[in-house]
């Protein structure tokens, strides 16, 4: 591969100072994290946006957490036609391999793709209607999201939307059997959250108030 190139300056240095200092100190946790394989208590299906750092907003240590990042923390529906998908398998793999308590999906402020998402449904953004989009086609996971906000007109749209998107991969995973079967069998829970980045915030879905609660 002739196009790689080798990493740059301020990512060896920042490495060669973790693995002085935090692998260090730690070694002999990372060999049995190494030699007994992980184990982690829960899956976080995260966005891929840089200023969401979910091991930082939960204290989490190296191995607690089975992350999964992708645009808007979205979850698709269940679909077995034999394509590639990416968040689908992860989702297979902590559920059915790792045996994890609990699917944690966060969502948060300021969200672009959720914005996009927004901006393409609402006509503003043909740019991403095009079949070539994998943002467009990956945000039209969200558009009964979009249907359902639309209809009950809130004063921030964008805000609604980014909540709406927790509830519909919530909803897209109990289309999955495996989750299903998890969950009715009380092996596995699933959580709803939202986080606002500028003040550090959460919130976590509550069926019986039909809304989000701070934590």
């Amino acid at each position: 591969m002739h196009n790689a190139k080798p990493l740059p300056t301020y990512l060896v240095q920042r490495f060669q100072g973790w693995k002085a200092t935090s692998y260090a100190e730690n070694s002999a946790w990372y060999r049995r994290l190494a030699s007994e394989g992980q184990h982690p208590r829960a899956m976080i299906i995260s966005c891929c946006d840089s200023r969401v750092h979910v091991t930082s907003i939960f204290g989490a240590d190296t191995g607690e957490f089975f992350i999964h990042r992708n645009i808007a923390n979205l979850v698709p529906p269940y679909k077995p036609d034999g394509q590639q998908h990416g968040t689908s398998a992860a989702v297979e793999y902590a559920v059915t391999a790792l045996k994890v308590a609990h699917v944690i999906v966060m969502g948060h402020s300021s969200c672009g793709g959720v914005k996009g998402c927004l901006d393409m449904c609402s006509g503003n953004a043909p740019q991403l209607e095009e079949k070539s989009s994998f943002v467009g086609r990956w945000m039209d996971i969200l558009r009964p999201g979009y249907d359902r906000v639309v209809e009950r007109k809130p004063d921030d749209m964008a805000r609604a939307l980014e909540k709406e998107s927790v509830l519909v991969s919530l909803e897209n995973l109990m289309t999955f059997p495996f989750v299903r079967a998890a969950v009715e069998s009380q092996d596995l829970s699933i959580h709803g959250l939202w986080h606002d980045i500028g003040s550090g915030s959460l919130e976590c879905y509550d069926p019986k108030a039909n809304g989000y609660v701070v934590v």
